[in-house]
């Protein structure tokens, strides 16, 4: 059931089932998209014992795989929806996280801004612009 659920999901990139397949599933898929990563012989062949599907392994190791490269992990992600109609089980859909990571200097570099209006806005005076704003709408 988790063979062909990791090949349906490499396939279409997102599935709905239950929450609790979709729990089972996560770090099956996310161990073969590991050895996807690798991308050699013996990491092929490794998946091609766990997903019979030609296509689906194809697809993981020359699409998916590149796409996950500055990504250490975290390749999933699922979210919960409504339950089913007929039984009332708890659904989810589990879908493949594609967008690309943030680079840490990026990232840095926001921090530092954000740190630097904070120290920014301590060190104003009462007599701020924003309460300059408020003076002018009280007149109006």
């Amino acid at each position: 059931m988790l063979a062909n659920l990791a090949t349906q999901l490499i396939v279409h990139e997102s599935i709905t089932t239950t929450e609790a397949r979709a729990r089972r599933l996560r770090p099956y898929v996310e161990k073969l998209i590991t050895k996807g990563k690798r991308g050699d012989l013996h990491a092929r062949r490794t998946v091609l014992k766990k997903v019979t599907d030609k296509f689906a392994v194809y697809r993981l190791f020359e699409v998916l795989a590149p796409q996950f490269e500055g990504r250490n992990g975290g390749y999933t992600r699922i979210t919960k929806t409504m339950p089913r109609k007929g039984d009332n089980a708890p659904m989810a859909v589990i879908s493949l996280v594609l967008e690309p990571v943030a680079k840490k200097e990026v990232v840095a570099d926001a921090v530092e801004t954000a740190k630097r209006a904070a120290a920014k806005a301590v060190k104003e005076p009462a007599g701020t612009a924003a309460d300059e704003v408020a003076a002018k709408d009280d007149d109006a």
